[in-house]
């Protein structure tokens, strides 16, 4: 399909209803994230709220090209590595309910793993990317704790751990975690209950409609969600609703700084992302997924959360184009007061 330069013109007539009742500060914010996205092949969803009243929302583009579906706001996106931020709640859970301990090491829940480095990883380790597993099947990379390498198994071994413990699966346990939390939309991808919109890529100047995006480690990245969902996620998390507070000040603790692609050098807590001594200013995870970008976010300072969810992935493999938009908006946010 050949990605033309009319479809790109259509996004913006292809709008979800704002809230007109704001004030002349929101008024300026509206302009300034419209302005952004006008300059930009923007298909998809932004929300935005500062102490739970709604600034922004904005629906563009469509979720199925095909068929040319609009858009709307409770569309169901593949989340990409936000997915670790709730893998991360639910082993912060156990932990405080004595079902485990941080520093116990994977081999007392994986009896399966037959290397000898079983004991020497902690569940720390797995949370904050520090292990050097490669393989189950294969010699560390590293000396566990010694360096930061990005790893989806790591998250997937995780799961693991909790379905050893719970005796559950981990689609069961993320399931409960939703419903109990209003999470209405947000599934595992093995629950077969959501209506995901379609992912695409643009690849050689066509847009090419993704088959794998939730072909990964559900845990790692293939949670499936809404803005609004996600919304509700940051506001459950950050006002002490998941987790107690100090189970919460270890999730947001600095324990390893990543080059990222896009940030460059990057601290790393449990599942979420920050600069160096700003988690009182900016904290999330971006997200990537074959044909789906997204971002998660909150400002401590500003009380501002923001959400942007893509079905259109664009400049691939290029992450920095691929998240431009997105990047700018997070910049343009972080300036609030």
């Amino acid at each position: 399909m050949k990605y033309f330069i009319g479809f790109i013109l259509l996004f913006g007539a292809f709008s979800c209803s704002q809230d007109n009742n704001h004030s002349g500060v929101h008024v300026t914010i509206h302009s300034q994230i419209d302005s952004i996205i006008c300059g930009e092949k923007f298909n998809g969803v932004i929300q935005l709220k500062q102490n739970n009243k709604t600034v922004y929302q904005n629906c563009i583009g469509y979720s199925d090209v095909d068929s040319n579906t609009i858009l709307i706001l409770n569309d169901q996106f593949v989340i990409g590595s936000i997915s670790k931020q709730i893998t991360a709640v639910l082993v912060l859970q156990f932990y405080e309910n004595q079902k485990l301990n941080l520093s116990d090491t994977i081999g007392v829940y994986l009896k399966g793993i037959n290397q000898d480095w079983k004991s020497q990883i902690t569940i720390h380790q797995l949370l904050t990317h520090t292990h050097g597993i490669q393989s189950v099947t294969k010699e560390l990379e590293f000396q566990p704790g010694s360096k930061f390498q990005y790893s989806q198994l790591g998250y997937h071994l995780l799961a693991k751990i909790l379905e050893n413990i719970s005796n559950q699966t981990f689609e069961e346990l993320t399931t409960e975690l939703f419903l109990k939390w209003n999470l209405d939309n947000t599934f595992h991808p093995d629950s077969e209950k959501y209506n995901l919109v379609s992912g695409y890529e643009v690849n050689g100047g066509e847009l090419v409609k993704m088959t794998n995006s939730i072909g990964n480690y559900a845990a790692a990245g293939t949670i499936i969600s809404t803005s609004t969902d996600l919304l509700r996620w940051n506001e459950l998390l950050y006002n002490g609703k998941l987790l107690k507070n100090e189970t919460f000040e270890l999730m947001k603790t600095r324990y390893a700084t990543r080059v990222h692609p896009i940030y460059g050098d990057i601290e790393y807590g449990y599942g979420l992302l920050f600069g160096e001594n700003q988690s009182h200013v900016q904290i999330g995870a971006l997200g990537y997924a074959p044909g789906f970008v997204s971002s998660c976010y909150y400002f401590p300072q500003s009380k501002y959360n923001l959400v942007v969810l893509e079905n259109v992935a664009q400049g691939i493999p290029d992450f920095s184009l691929c998240f431009k938009t997105q990047l700018q908006l997070l910049e343009l946010i972080k300036t609030l007061k």
